[in-house]
């Protein structure tokens, strides 16, 4: 559970290019953005796990029509 909400941390935390752009404080992903996507990166991107974020992210994009609306949500919020 621990590395899962890691590697939502991570995910959230560098999404994109134009995430790396918005304004300081929206960084990073609250505690909410990274509750809502750990059960799909749980549930549809174990195997990748380790590969790291953007591998991570790759998977959730690939599994957006599986994965929960609260995670869209927050990929959608990033620019994703």
């Amino acid at each position: 559970m621990f590395r899962t909400l890691l590697v939502t941390t991570l995910l959230v935390s560098a999404t994109s290019v134009a995430f790396a752009q918005t304004p300081a404080p929206q960084r990073g992903g609250t505690a909410e953005e990274q509750k809502a996507c750990a059960p799909d990166v749980s549930r549809h991107c174990r195997a990748v796990m380790n590969d790291g974020d953007l591998t991570v992210l790759g998977c959730l994009k690939a599994n957006r029509p599986k994965i929960s609306k609260k995670c869209d949500a927050v990929l959608v919020s990033h620019g994703q």
